[in-house]
């Protein structure tokens, strides 16, 4: 059985921290901490304790105004530990849509171990 979440939401003002609207890629880091709480919540009943990101690839900007789509699941179960994988994608951009609403190629992606 995989367990999976996904959220949705779009970058405002408050989390653009540089010059021309830029989001700094810790808020996608946060996100995926949001993701991974909601999976432990989801296969164990609790909240987990997030102990490390294995790798992370910021691979596109993120801007104030994209809707961003987060999606996150688990990959392995151990007895104290659960492996995840975790992407971003841009589903809207500030000043036009990608493919209606579909989400675009990943802008973030990540694994840990916790």
């Amino acid at each position: 059985m995989s367990v999976r979440s996904v959220l949705r939401l779009r970058m405002s003002s408050h989390d653009a921290h540089y010059g021309g609207g830029l989001v700094d890629g810790a808020r996608m880091l946060g996100l995926f901490g949001d993701v991974a709480t909601e999976l432990c919540i989801l296969h164990d009943g609790d909240e987990g304790l997030f102990r490390a990101y294995d790798s992370v690839e910021f691979l596109a900007p993120v801007h104030a105004g994209d809707f961003i789509e987060a999606e996150g699941e688990i990959t392995e179960v151990g007895r104290t530990s659960r492996k995840m994988r975790f992407e971003a994608r841009k589903v809207r951009s500030r000043s036009r849509s990608s493919s209606a609403g579909r989400p675009g190629p990943a802008w973030c992606r990540s694994t840990s171990s916790g």
